[in-house]
């Protein structure tokens, strides 16, 4: 088996989205399909040879587009190019101690959002228990090779503990609790959004309190706010503090593979956290 987890999240992202195109009537076309591959895999390969580095994180790009192609609805199919274009390019712009700041999908969705031209559509997977079990399970295992597990389930226990209480105070019945479990949006968020190595922080403790406070806000946005989309302002507003976690708790070099390891691992950085070439 494949060492390096994003093998396993390009086919099961991939998985969910042929699922969707095929058996949820997902609206995506293949313009916007192909454009939006073209617009990450295009900016990964001009920055890399601007740059001049070793021709990696393509399978990165991959996953990124995939993600967006599951998320992201477009007007027009040259947006959805300059998206995924944006959410790349991020990687490479916007460094900080030799690390991406932001999840590239995380980027290209708030981008896509704040333009007023893209749209995230929750109702596209439907309340589908199987296919939410399925993306909870899978994005289990992934994050679980990614050594990141903590942060997804951290997260999912605090946001979802959260709703139970608005639901205990509002006496709403317990099958509105039920609906956001069935929320595949939100599963996907969990488990290959918010669980990124790259851009949380490296020390557990400091991942525990930073997944409770992106389900806080996310609970407030969307409840208080009354804002849709909260889980993704939410991460985007929060992921700068993670380097101030970082700073303070103490920084771990995260890799995503190393051929004498075999497989994702960590150790203590002391220089500050430089991880070298984009991946």
């Amino acid at each position: 088996m494949p060492s390096d987890p994003r093998w396993f999240q390009i086919v099961f992202l991939v998985s969910f989205l042929s699922f969707g195109v095929w058996f949820r009537g997902f609206q995506i076309g293949p313009a916007q399909l192909a454009a939006t591959y073209a617009g990450g895999l295009l900016a990964q390969a001009f920055f890399l040879k601007r740059l001049g580095l070793e021709r990696h994180g393509y399978k990165s790009a991959v996953v990124t587009c995939t993600g967006l192609c599951l998320l992201l609805r477009v007007e027009h199919w040259w947006l959805a190019f300059l998206l995924a274009a944006a959410a790349m390019s991020s990687k490479f712009l916007l460094r900080v101690r030799g690390r991406h700041l932001y999840n590239p999908a995380n980027f290209g969705v708030v981008v896509g959002l704040l333009s007023g031209a893209a749209w995230v559509s929750p109702g596209q997977w439907g309340h589908d228990v199987i296919l939410a079990g399925w993306v909870a399970l899978l994005g289990a295992a992934v994050v679980q090779r990614a050594l990141r597990q903590d942060v997804s389930w951290a997260f999912i226990g605090c946001y979802l503990g959260l709703c139970a209480l608005r639901v205990l105070w509002l006496g709403q019945r317990s099958a509105v609790l039920g609906h956001r479990l069935e929320d595949g949006g939100l599963l996907l968020f969990t488990f290959f959004m918010i669980s990124d190595p790259m851009t949380i922080p490296s020390r557990r403790p400091a991942r525990l309190l930073f997944a409770a406070l992106t389900a806080l806000l996310a609970f407030t946005i969307q409840f208080k706010l009354f804002r849709t989309n909260a889980l993704f302002y939410a991460l985007f507003l929060l992921t700068p503090a993670s380097l101030l976690f970082d700073r303070f708790a103490g920084e771990l070099e995260y890799r995503w593979r190393t051929p004498s390891l075999g497989g994702p691992h960590e150790k203590p950085d002391p220089a500050g956290g430089a991880l070298g070439a984009p991946a």
